[in-house]
């Protein structure tokens, strides 16, 4: 019960911080704007008050907890809102775009980190965000590979800003190039990273080409599984080599970095896809996943310093920015090469 105690005053601080976030792009909402999504308004606030009031000996336990184990819950009830049958119909289209973009992300993205000497940790968090889902992706990554704060801070600080360019650029870009909504959605939902930029982007253009993002999305999320397995897997390689030649060093085995919360996450996708939870049900633990989300990122914010960002420079931002691009540019050719763009449909 002490150690319970312990928690809470770090806890109440970020759920006072994704309270005001989730208000803030509330009144964003109904001044007609969709710019910049709770998660991201709550990690620039704390982050501001880390200026300020660094974390001690009292709230320093609640917010390790909150950015470690309440991320994990988070990710866990994110899988109660998605059905698997959403890739058997626009699955053809999508996982082919999505195919290209993944590889350009981790592909590319690692040569390009390398390049900007950027650590492995930080280079693939941004891959990840701007490849799978944005915030969501880092958030469900970070955990397997023992990312620090600041790494998933610079993540998704680099896929947000890029983000806030496509939101306004895409409608216009779409329209220039003549395309189709099925065709626009689907560009909008591989290429933009966080949903709420995705659903911004797409209904700027159109209900339906909204309706096909934000259901092309969906699909994307979904490459969170296998991805986060592929990355637990690298972990353990990196601890094996770490602890090379230590004596002293604790035997690292896949029990001990397999990301056990991903088996929660992928049991109710699972009774979520075979329809045992009914929609209200989902949509309950969609908002509350949602809302542990903002949470966990107002404690990563609370432990993050603009100084510790400061020091890493540029760089991490730029690599975002090339990553972006290239992505945006890799999900058009490959819609052209299959015949989707400019006047194709999904359905």
């Amino acid at each position: 019960m002490k150690t319970i105690w312990k928690m809470v005053p770090g806890l109440a601080m970020a759920l006072v911080i994704a309270a005001a976030a989730k208000g803030l792009e509330y009144l964003e909402g109904l001044a007609g704007l969709h710019l910049i999504g709770a998660s991201v308004i709550a990690l620039f606030i704390g982050m501001v008050i880390n200026r300020f009031f660094k974390p001690n000996a009292v709230t320093s336990p609640g917010i390790r907890f909150t950015s470690k184990k309440v991320l994990k819950l988070a990710i866990i009830l994110l899988g109660a809102s998605l059905n698997i049958m959403t890739v058997l119909k626009v699955g053809r289209f999508s996982l082919t775009v999505m195919l290209f973009t993944l590889a350009t992300c981790f592909g590319v993205g690692y040569f390009i980190g390398k390049a900007l000497g950027l650590n492995w940790k930080m280079s693939n968090l941004i891959s990840a965000g701007t490849g799978i889902c944005g915030g969501s992706a880092i958030a469900a990554i970070a955990p397997v590979i023992d990312a620090t704060d600041v790494d998933v801070a610079y993540g998704m600080s680099a896929t947000f800003l890029f983000d806030m360019a496509m939101i306004v650029l895409f409608p216009i870009l779409g329209r220039w190039l003549g395309l189709s909504d099925a065709a626009y959605g689907l560009w909008a939902g591989t290429a933009v990273n966080d949903t709420s930029s995705v659903v911004a982007a797409g209904y700027a253009f159109s209900e339906q080409a909204g309706d096909f993002a934000t259901m092309v999305k969906l699909t994307r999320t979904l490459a969170i599984i296998p991805t986060v397995l592929i990355f637990a897997l690298i972990g353990m390689h990196v601890k094996k080599k770490e602890t090379a030649g230590d004596p002293s060093a604790v035997k690292v085995n896949m029990k001990s970095v397999f990301p056990w919360f991903i088996l929660g996450f992928l049991a109710l996708c699972g009774v979520n896809s075979l329809g045992y939870i009914p929609a209200s049900v989902a949509s309950v633990l969609k908002d509350i996943s949602k809302f542990l989300m903002v949470t966990a990122l107002a404690a990563i914010g609370l432990n993050t310093s603009f100084s510790d960002m400061r020091r890493a420079g540029l760089k991490p931002m730029l690599h975002g920015f090339i990553i972006s691009l290239l992505v945006v540019l890799v999900a058009i050719a490959v819609e052209y090469a299959i015949g989707v763009a400019p006047s194709g449909t999904l359905l």
